[in-house]
């Protein structure tokens, strides 16, 4: 009995000796969760960044003219090729004219038959042996076989088909022996001048507003002489070389489409673009002297986006923001926070409303560089 009790009165000492340490390593633990811990904090500046909408993009050369028969007859010859630059009243295609020349051949004899006949008429009118009515309706018949002529001889010329413009030929649709007719649905091909190109793009009303908005000037010839210039990204996302100009504007929104359409022009020296291209118009906004935060120092509660200023105390105060715009890593504040402000740049989701920190300053420059991509698709 008597070792019963020694054995509960030393299993009571042990257990209220560990509830001992126990309380006092939670209270350490305690003590030490309350302490402040560092967060970097950097002061507002107000910065010019630019920022650009990209919209997509089709491309074509300043001239586009479509090569076509202007008779029918088989091609005889094709004199140039895919590609090949050409020179205005270049000959491009040859036709058959066999046939045609045996036309002009009986057109030329009907015209002689016709002469003939109006000059055994002539002074037999004088002499007014036949009514001159009988003159008249032989030189009519000697004017309409002239026209038949003329016409077939203009169509022996049209089978020597040439370039209407400067250009480079694309694709040739038709080849030797093939027949062709003006009638065709498809050109023989298409000569294209793309010293220069157009860029094709639309923007919706709202885009559309917002671009006039941002243009200087009373009218909108005024407001597209005076806009930036604009970027084109090809379709391997690389950046055209040359800028381009926003030169027209429909000026009306298509109510088939609500869209607004417009066009940039892009000098093409290297011919590197051509027609058909597809790729992206880059129109830049650029906003002067405003106040940016880093988009890592926010964070989204309930569709709203919030920032941690450094308060009084050290102690941080949940702010509500609005941004304007988004630019790369940083967010164009509307409202909320000014150049007057501190931040707190990192570590935002440990913070509470009135948590105490240690402010750790860091530049502001520092603080909106671009995070680095470590891995690339």
């Amino acid at each position: 009995m008597k070792k019963n009790n020694i054995y509960t009165v030393l299993t009571l000492s042990f257990v209220l000796l560990f509830l001992s340490c126990g309380s006092k390593g939670d209270a350490k633990a305690a003590a030490a969760s309350a302490a402040p811990l560092p967060f970097p904090v950097a002061q507002l500046e107000p910065k010019t960044v630019t920022g650009f909408q990209e919209y997509p993009t089709n491309l074509e050369g300043i001239i586009n003219s479509a090569v076509r028969a202007k008779t029918s007859g088989y091609i005889q010859k094709v004199m140039v090729d895919e590609g090949e630059k050409v020179r205005k009243g270049q000959v491009l295609f040859k036709l058959e004219t066999q046939s045609l020349s045996q036309d002009a051949g009986a057109a030329k004899a009907r015209v002689n038959v016709a002469q003939v006949e109006v000059n055994k008429l002539i002074p037999l009118v004088e002499k007014n042996i036949i009514s001159a009515v009988q003159l008249e309706t032989a030189k009519a018949n000697l004017a309409q076989a002239k026209a038949n002529y003329s016409s077939v001889s203009a169509n022996i010329g049209y089978a020597t088909i040439k370039s209407p413009v400067d250009g480079f030929i694309g694709a040739i649709n038709f080849r030797e022996g093939t027949l062709v007719s003006p009638n065709d649905g498809a050109p023989l091909t298409t000569v294209s001048d793309i010293s220069k190109v157009y860029a094709f793009f639309s923007l919706n009303e709202t885009q559309y507003l917002n671009f006039l908005q941002n243009a200087e000037g009373a009218s909108l010839k005024e407001k597209l002489d005076n806009y930036s210039a604009v970027n084109l990204i090809l379709a391997n996302g690389s950046t055209y070389s040359e800028k381009g100009k926003i030169e027209t504007s429909t000026g009306q929104v298509n109510k088939s489409t609500g869209t607004v359409s417009l066009r940039a022009v892009f000098n093409n020296p290297t011919q590197l673009l051509t027609n058909g291209n597809s790729g992206k118009i880059q129109i830049p906004t650029v906003y002067e002297n405003v106040t940016v935060v880093p988009q890592e120092a926010t964070y989204e509660q309930q569709g709203n986006v919030m920032i941690y200023k450094l308060g009084d105390d050290n102690k941080v105060v949940t702010t509500l923001i609005k941004v304007k715009a988004t630019i790369g890593n940083l967010y164009v504040i509307e409202s909320g926070v000014d150049a007057k402000d501190k931040i707190v740049t990192t570590g935002v989701g440990k913070l509470r409303n009135g948590v105490e920190i240690v402010p750790m300053e860091v530049s502001f420059e520092e603080a909106t560089k671009p995070i680095a991509t470590l891995f690339k698709n």
